[in-house]
């Protein structure tokens, strides 16, 4: 009995300790959440260099006393503490129209992608590592700048938790956010007693009343067949079976890009996108569908303005002249005005009339999606996304072409401006901008630009996505690096191409990056792998020769294109970087991805290469039973520079996908030269056959076997 009573004194010990043990790693967690939280609480704007005691501003930093102080003295009306300003419009664009640049007009960050988030007292802005140094310069020193993916960086769920108190509000238009987001922000900020409000009338909206743009409200034209490959007929009966198969009675369309592509139509409401601001309802229940626009009445019978097309849009969605279906015959689209108390009034009378699942996207606005029981959605990417990313045979063949034609125009172009630059005559970024904008739009079929030029000359081309203006713009001459990343839009596809040059001597160091980053490229776009694998599983592919020697790229390696849509298309992506609030489709045959592993010097230089590619089936000498393997297909035909390329650094599979690519662009590109003696000679220049010294084939299989292992490594990780 007396060892019971031991042992169970020595239980009661034990316990006590275990107890004392629990809390002290309770209190250590208590102080290290209290001490995180009061680190994240005194970030300042005196943390950045441009913010330092004594440092002249940049020419292009914004000044943004009165627009922080006009909204902050509407916080008590609105009832908040604080207020988020998304970069997205409604439709959670990537890029809005100038109408809706609310996050750029309250920070004074041009670049596309952010978030704005303003107290009482404090304002912070998170960007990624695109524009890192972009915001440095634009950002004045009211702004705390928040790199995302840097370490000790909060995200901004954790920065107004550490700001603000238990009881307080903190606000957002909830038009501008994504459900999905919406949901994790509230459950987060819920945690710590602070609530998530919506907010009408935009805040934003309220102060920006002079020198804002009008709303866009372009003309829209119909896209003919022949270079949309299929009929809106036909996509929206292909809607209706792939909602079948989800029991889906009802679609809502909020992506413009979306709208644009399911009913063969393009406009210019958004620059360098050819969208429409624009909503779409199918219901395949009924068998109807709606689609609302601006100014729906007028643009319905307006003549086409594009010599592309003789239809109206009226003709070809078969509707009648006010919009309505009465009385027609075969497939017919009702059109009705944009308007978002429209959009939700008719969301919930068609979903009081049937009994069915309503799609809605990952893109689906809070706002939108509130006027949905939620037991009812099925939130996904739509088929809309899905069979758009797919292009047909039409699409395939029209990308092809798009970017033979832009090829032509891009090797005229650069080799106009190489010979120039080299005979001493004055180049700069912004005039060279301009020029190769004249060439694109003398191509036929062209349509404008993809995005706004990017010609970065020495240090400039290290700012990811820098575009010249005046304030910034530098000569382009024989001492530094040129990185220039452009594209076009035609009716049959939409380009995007980088390449880097230097029109001297380069450096040791400069060529090697060069060759690092070719290598990553071709090694990529040479790549086999399995189907069914998404982008960011193969994305280290064209990081290795970086990794090797300690160098890394701050951005994703490929993005989807769209054929005449947008120049960043989802869903699929090639980037080792996930979010919560996108969700990314498997690598899938006729899908076109960019391929553009980069690398970055600060102050220095930038190096980019970017191909598109189409992903296609592979030709290998065995086939797996019940196995796919897919390659790509390059699209682009633009040489690569051979006096950047070190030749010893290079596998000899490299060597001879190198090769086997020149001669097809030689092939291809050269007979359409003939009419400019400059720049056939400037494209032959480039062309020519590359040998190594030494092809003992050893080089293959070092690359063959480090990709292996890459790619070994990154499915480990994501697994």
């Amino acid at each position: 009995m007396r060892g019971v009573f031991l042992l169970l004194g020595l239980v009661g010990l034990c316990n006590a300790s275990v107890l004392t043990v629990n809390d002290e790693i309770h209190m250590r967690s208590k102080r290290s959440s209290e001490s995180e939280m009061t680190r994240i609480r005194n970030m300042s704007p005196s943390d950045r260099p441009n913010c330092q005691p004594g440092v002249t501003p940049p020419k292009i930093q914004v000044d943004t006393t009165e627009r922080l102080s006009d909204l902050r003295n509407r916080f008590t009306a609105a009832g908040i503490h604080g207020y988020l300003v998304p970069s997205e419009d409604a439709h959670q664009s990537e890029y809005p129209s100038n109408y809706d640049l609310r996050r750029e007009f309250i920070s004074g960050m041009s670049g596309s992608a952010g978030r704005a988030v303003v107290l009482q007292n404090k304002a912070a802005l998170w960007a990624d590592g695109r524009y890192f140094l972009q915001a440095e310069d634009e950002l004045d020193c009211h702004w705390i700048l928040m790199k995302l993916g840097e370490e000790g960086v909060p995200t901004v769920t954790e920065w107004i938790e550490a700001n603000l108190m238990d009881g307080q509000s903190f606000g957002v238009n909830t038009y501008l956010i994504k459900n999905v987001e919406w949901d994790e922000m509230s459950k987060d900020l819920a945690k710590k007693g602070i609530t998530l409000k919506g907010v009408t009338p935009d805040l934003i909206d309220q102060i920006w009343t002079s020198g804002r743009p009008d709303q866009p409200n372009s003309p829209i034209n119909a896209l003919p067949l022949k270079y949309s490959g299929k009929s809106w007929q036909d996509k929206i009966n292909n809607m209706h079976v792939a909602m079948a198969e989800k029991e889906a009675d009802i679609m809502i369309v909020t992506g413009l890009d979306e709208t644009a592509w399911l009913f063969n139509l393009r406009a210019s409401d958004i620059d360098y996108n050819p969208f429409f601001l624009s909503y779409a309802i199918v219901n395949r229940a009924a068998n109807t569908t709606i689609l609302y626009i601006k100014s729906a009445t007028s643009k319905l019978t307006a003549s086409p303005t594009d010599a592309a097309t003789t239809e109206t849009v009226q003709q070809h969605l078969n509707t009648g002249a006010s919009g309505s279906c009465s009385g027609r015959t075969g497939m017919c689209v009702t059109v009705k005005e944009y308007s978002n108390q429209q959009l939700q009034n008719d969301i919930s009378s068609a979903v009081s009339t049937t009994t069915g699942y309503v799609w809605v996207s990952f893109g689906c606005s809070r706002a939108v999606y509130s006027s949905i029981t939620a037991e009812r959605v099925i939130q996904d990417n739509t088929p809309i996304a899905l069979q758009k990313a797919q292009k047909n045979t039409v699409e395939q063949q029209g990308m092809r072409n798009s970017h033979i034609r832009d090829a032509v125009a891009l090797i005229k172009f650069m080799a106009k401006l190489e010979k120039e630059v080299k005979e001493g005559k004055h180049w700069t970024e912004v005039k060279a901008a301009a020029d190769l904008k004249k060439h694109r739009m003398a191509v036929k079929d062209n349509r404008g630009l993809s995005f706004s030029t990017i010609a970065g000359s020495g240090s400039n081309g290290a700012v990811i996505h820098y575009f010249p203006t005046n304030d910034t713009d530098k000569d382009i001459t024989t001492s530094d690096m040129l990185l220039l990343d452009s594209g076009g839009q035609y009716l049959d596809g939409t380009t995007d191409v980088t390449r880097t040059f230097h029109f001297g001597t380069p450096t040791a160091y400069e060529k090697e990056c060069y060759t690092r980053v070719l290598m990553g490229h071709v090694d990529l776009a040479d790549f086999v792998f399995t189907g069914g694998h998404l982008g960011r599983e193969i994305d280290s592919i064209a990081r290795r020769p970086l990794w090797d020697v300690g160098l890394q790229y701050r951005h994703g390696t490929g993005h989807g294109i769209g054929m005449y849509l947008s120049v960043h298309e989802g869903p699929g992506r090639i980037s080792l970087s996930h979010s919560s609030f996108i969700s990314d489709e498997p690598l899938n045959e006729f899908q076109f991805f960019s391929d553009e592993p980069g690398y970055y010097e600060d102050g220095q230089f930038g190096i980019r290469l970017e191909n598109i590619v189409m992903v296609k089936k592979a030709t290998t000498k065995y086939q797996f039973p019940g196995t796919t393997f897919l390659t790509f297909e390059t699209v682009t035909m633009v040489p690569y520079e051979p006096h950047l390329i070190v030749k010893e650094l290079l596998s000899q599979q490299e060597v001879n996908w190198i090769n086997a690519y020149h001669k097809t662009v030689q092939d291809t590109i050269g007979p359409l030269l003939a009419d400019d003696a400059l720049a056939a000679s400037w494209l032959s220049a480039r062309t020519k056959h590359m040998t190594l010294e030494n092809e003992t084939g050893s080089g293959n299989q070092q690359t063959a076997f480090l990709s292996l292992v890459a790619f070994a490594f990154v499915t480990h990780f994501i697994l």
